[in-house]
């Protein structure tokens, strides 16, 4: 069976508007019958591989998401000389092993370059796009088929072997993810409040014009965070061609990452950066479980910074108790709140796979 890395992380944050629904106020969710604050785990993985954690961990080991290969493809054959109609048709060709084109529009005329849905490019096939490119520019022809077969099953790419990737016209080369996110959710019950600003303008004359430029409205919330990350190790190494070094370097990433970064929204407004007071790693090879079941009941007021991590830690003794007579797995925390733990050391533990000492 496999080994799972399971991460238990509390995070608080102060007023913060960090990850938005479609009426710009922050995302939320019923939970225990009263509402809480939410942060979808879709942001958070977009955060987290986007990183400078993961750029320094990981550099030349991340791929690139994007509808827009095929433009960046024409743009440099056009530039190197090749004629507008060749370079068109050439940069389809690459794109088009991809996903599927867009259709053409008249008003924009490089649309019909991009593809419909993101592709996430490993390094691998980047590299291979561009020596195509570079052959097709010194030889002034098309791609053949055989020079078309770009994709690679194989790679390096640390956050598609991560987080996977779905390529629905050709599903053999997809990537099953060997991370799942869930979404962050407060451990209390938790509002949606609303903040009412206004802006001055400097050149009016404020004897004339006392009024303001300028109003708006901006929802916010804060709270304490529950976040549930589970990390298939075997699978991760399976991604990742069997390269030991890389998956430890990407687990100790994807540990940084969501301990330090959270999404970006808002940030320039309220400020709201913080790291993870509380984090709990377990490894072992039995069915993973989420602990979000200790807050079905919201944490009430109080010293809630140690009630969460109380009733966190009762809930996993008591599943440990009746699943698995108390043997729990080995296990590894931090908790910055009683000064307890050493983060790098819970890092390079987590990272040893197999390694349940």
């Amino acid at each position: 069976m496999s080994t799972f890395l399971q991460l238990h992380l509390l995070t608080s944050y102060p007023p913060a508007c960090l990850n938005r629904d479609d009426l710009n106020r922050p995302k939320s969710a019923i939970m225990g019958g009263v509402p809480r604050l939410r942060i979808s785990s879709q942001s958070l993985k977009r955060a987290w591989r986007a990183s400078e954690q993961f750029e320094d961990a990981l550099t030349g080991h991340l791929g690139t998401r994007t509808k827009r290969r095929g433009v960046k493809i024409f743009e440099k054959l056009a530039a190197a000389g090749i004629r507008e109609k060749e370079a068109k048709e050439w940069a389809q060709a690459i794109a088009g092993r991809f996903g599927k084109l867009k259709a053409k529009k008249e008003n924009e005329p490089r649309n019909d370059l991009e593809i419909e849905q993101l592709a996430h490019f490993s390094p691998e096939e980047e590299v291979a796009i561009d020596a195509l490119a570079d052959v097709l520019i010194s030889e002034g022809r098309a791609p053949t088929e055989p020079e078309l077969a770009l994709l690679r099953k194989q790679h390096t790419a640390a956050d598609i072997a991560l987080f996977g990737r779905m390529l629905a016209d050709n599903p053999a080369f997809n990537t099953e993810a060997a991370c799942q996110v869930a979404h962050a959710i407060t451990v209390h019950r938790a509002a949606v409040e609303d903040d009412f600003f206004t802006a001055v303008d400097d050149l009016n004359n404020h004897e004339e014009d006392a009024g303001s430029a300028h109003m708006g409205e901006q929802g916010f919330g804060a709270g304490l965070f529950y976040q549930y990350v589970c990390i298939d190790c075997d699978r991760l190494h399976e991604n990742l061609g069997g390269d030991a070094g890389l998956a430890s370097r990407t687990i100790q990433a994807l540990i940084e990452a969501a301990a330090t970064v959270a999404p970006t929204g808002k940030q320039n407004s309220f400020a709201s950066r913080a790291c993870a007071y509380y984090v709990l790693a377990e490894k072992g090879s039995r069915q993973p479980r989420s602990l979000s079941l200790a807050f079905m009941k919201p944490v009430r007021e109080g010293d809630m910074l140690d009630s969460a991590v109380n009733v966190l830690t009762s809930m996993r003794n008591n599943l440990d108790k009746v699943y698995f007579q108390s043997k729990p797995l080995a296990s590894r925390s931090i908790n910055a709140i009683a000064g307890e733990g050493d983060f790098t050391a819970l890092k390079t533990w987590a990272a040893q796979v197999g390694d349940d000492a």
